[in-house]
């Protein structure tokens, strides 16, 4: 180690350091979109302890640093992100279920919990089904339907923000709304409980057939993507004035406007960030120029101006 080596940098050479670290790793490697430049360092971290010795001393030290799932809802810069992209490792994984709850670490992935609901003959999570992605996400995002959200199963949330240390929030003391959550920008998820309830077996598995068979017509769940693009309007659908302004199929290098659904940009193939920036941006300008309407992304940009953390 070098003599003038950085706090980080000692940190993460450091042997009793509980995580595994990545310098200058592609993005694209942890993304559903399969695109993304290189992180100045990619770290996985297996526990508590790691996690917040990591975030505080980039906090203190001014390294912008963001926490990521599975990538499924991130559009990562072409040119990368010159900070630290942490991801929730081993004790984060894990969940099981007690007194009619699922205690849930966020770094578990929510198709995880929806299954073991299913095994379990329990209510409640059908409009979860073939939603990607990890419990932590869903949770800062309000993952849902347009009737079913993850919010209206919250018990409580386990937070870690620098300088105030371990929270647990009930979940009606987090204010939820339309894939939004009052969780701050530095503030990592940990772990939750979520309430289930019984329920005929047979209805359960109605729902999640119905629901499954909805989004595998009407979105490309074969192709890379990062999911829904923009949030909709109130009373409106962005997937639909979209496709009224005849902008699906509409491509950029190698990204696509969905055929199937006019909010989900896909990767056909050797696609850019650049790419998938520059339709959204046609799209938001089309929208806007005939409806009035300035769309809001739901997709999070890291490494983007908007989207770095300071």
């Amino acid at each position: 180690m070098a003599r003038h080596a950085s706090p980080l940098q000692s940190l993460l050479v450091d042997d009793r350091f509980d995580g595994d670290v990545y310098p200058n790793e592609p993005m694209s490697r942890h993304t559903t979109y399969r695109i993304g430049g290189p992180a100045r360092f990619f770290v996985r971290v297996n526990s508590v302890g790691a996690l917040t010795g990591l975030v505080d001393v980039c906090a203190t030290e001014g390294v912008p640093w963001v926490a990521v799932g599975r990538g499924s809802n991130v559009l990562v810069a072409d040119g990368g992100f010159a900070g630290v992209v942490v991801a929730l490792g081993r004790d984060f994984r894990t969940t099981r279920f007690e007194d009619g709850r699922f205690l849930a670490g966020a770094g578990a992935s929510l198709s995880s919990v929806v299954q073991d609901a299913f095994r379990r003959n329990l209510g409640g999570f059908e409009f979860a089904v073939g939603t990607p992605g990890t419990i932590g996400g869903a949770l800062r995002m309000n993952a849902g339907s347009r009737d079913e959200w993850i919010s209206s199963r919250v018990v409580t949330v386990t937070t870690y923000r620098p300088g105030r240390g371990l929270m647990r929030l009930r979940g009606d003391d987090i204010a939820w709304g339309y894939r939004t959550s009052s969780f701050a920008p530095d503030e990592v998820i940990l772990e939750c409980e979520l309430a289930a309830e019984e329920a005929d077996p047979f209805v359960v598995r109605d729902k999640m057939e119905a629901n499954l068979a909805r989004r595998q017509q009407s979105q490309p769940l074969s192709e890379p993507t990062c999911g829904s693009v923009f949030k909709n309007p109130e009373g409106a659908s962005v997937g639909r004035l979209i496709d009224e302004l005849g902008l699906k199929g509409t491509a950029c290098g190698g990204a696509c406007i969905s055929p199937l659904h006019g909010n989900f940009i896909v990767n056909r193939g050797g696609a850019t960030a650049a790419d998938v920036r520059a339709l959204m941006d046609h799209v938001r300008a089309r929208v806007q120029e005939a409806h009035g309407i300035d769309l809001a992304y739901e997709v999070r940009l890291v490494g983007f101006d908007e989207g770095a953390r300071g």
